[in-house]
């Protein structure tokens, strides 16, 4: 359900968040925030350092050396870091004073590192993008960093195959969601109407926009309390379980390296969720004029259609010695007409509004459901306890899917659990 180097970090990140929130912090790096800097008039001077992952580091230097032919003063340095070692080593540098002076940040590790970052200047005016991405970098009241691009979650889906199940436009809510599932089976022909996510790390975060859209919330407002045994909880995870237990979704979905996609391509499965990174591995799956068969729509909607938003988010540490540049660069990368070439060459999807009225976004009959989609996102808290939350909630999910808990009390169970875990960190 998630991208490949989204799943690559999933091991590694719950065991290192654990181990972060436990063993404290470095005193340089523990207190109030810092007051939010201001960025200079002229060119970005002097050297900056920049950690990126995988793909985003393999791609960044090309725009790095147009951003310094803009600004001849400055030169910028980039180490890529694999998905998998990044946690550990923003956790190793904070801990020995040598971090970079910006950084790329998966959304869900902003709770973890925030004591680390500089706020974000106040003369950066992030209203333009989308508001599910902006709550990723508020933590505590202070806005850290700046969201680079986005990810969401859609429903993929077999035009052909719904054709035959009676379906030439897609359901917009609940119900009718369900019974085009089910008529995939009885009328098309294929084995299962849907995938959806089972067990495993990050299971429970893939299918979070069922509650949200029933109008759940995993906090209260204040981030102070966790509220998962509301009713708008018990109602989503019951239509949820239901799949599974009307027969239209497995409880033990084949999880291997392209086996979605394969189910999906040869129709014993042709309904998938997942983010943009589904368009190019559907289409390779597939072989040429695949793709034509394949039908992109929005999550249905029960109280709203309320998807997940992640993504990467760019910070700056305090222990940059060139903040200024750091924010610069920061700035660059982030026009509405960098945004767009940046998602031609890597994918990622512009988390700034105004880059979805380009074309190549606008008209392209795919990625213009993720831009209608990333209007209405959610996203977990931005809290260093959401780790151990959410693997809890991966177990709780397991038990009403395969060992047929009952909804309100799996959902019971998780909030005590939750409860006791809290909602800030102990170190």
């Amino acid at each position: 359900m998630f991208s490949k180097r989204a799943k690559s970090a999933a091991v590694i990140f719950v065991s290192a968040a654990i181990l972060l929130t436990a063993c404290g912090r470095n005193s340089e790096t523990s207190g109030t925030p810092a007051a939010a800097g201001t960025i200079a008039a002229g060119p970005a001077k002097g050297t900056i350092t920049v950690w990126a992952q995988a793909d985003e580091g393999a791609a960044l230097p090309p725009f790095a050396k147009e951003f310094e032919a803009a600004n001849p003063g400055v030169k910028v340095n980039i180490t890529a870091i694999p998905w998998d070692a990044a946690h550990n080593k923003y956790q190793t540098a904070i801990a020995g004073g040598s971090t970079p002076d910006l950084a790329h940040m998966g959304t869900t590790w902003m709770g973890d590192f925030a004591d680390a970052f500089v706020p974000t200047p106040t003369s950066i005016d992030t209203s333009g993008f989308f508001p599910g991405a902006v709550k990723s970098t508020q933590i505590g009241g202070t806005t850290y960093g700046v969201p680079w691009y986005v990810d969401t979650r859609v429903i993929y889906y077999r035009k052909d195959l719904a054709a035959k199940a009676g379906y030439t436009t897609f359901p917009t809510n609940w119900d009718d969601f369900k019974a085009m599932a089910k008529a995939m089976q009885t009328k098309a022909g294929a084995k299962w109407g849907i995938t959806l996510p089972v067990s495993g790390a990050d299971s429970f975060q893939s299918m979070l926009f069922f509650p949200w859209s029933a109008g759940a919330e995993l906090t209260d407002k204040d981030q102070t309390k966790w509220t998962l045994d509301s009713p708008a909880w018990v109602k989503a995870m019951t239509y949820y379980k239901s799949f599974f237990t009307d027969g239209i979704a497995t409880p033990n979905p084949d999880t291997g390296a392209g086996s979605a996609e394969s189910a999906f391509v040869n129709g014993s499965v042709p309904m998938w969720i997942a983010g943009p990174s589904g368009i190019g591995s559907i289409a390779k799956a597939g072989g040429p004029g695949f793709a034509d068969k394949v039908g992109v729509a929005m999550v249905p909607k029960d109280e709203s259609a309320t998807s997940f938003i992640g993504g990467g988010d760019l910070v700056v540490f305090k222990k940059s010695k060139n903040q200024d540049a750091a924010w610069k660069f920061i700035q660059f990368l982030t026009k509405p007409d960098v945004q767009v070439r940046w998602q031609k060459a890597v994918g990622d999807l512009p988390a700034v509004q105004s880059a979805w009225k380009d074309p190549a976004l606008a008209n392209d009959p795919k990625l213009s459901v993720f831009g209608e989609q990333l209007k209405d996102t959610n996203s977990p808290p931005s809290l260093k306890t959401w780790t151990q939350v959410s693997a809890a909630a991966d177990t709780a999910l397991e038990k009403i899917v395969r060992a047929g808990v009952a909804p309100e009390d799996a959902m019971k169970s998780l909030q005590a659990t939750a409860n006791s875990i809290g909602t800030r960190s102990g170190g």
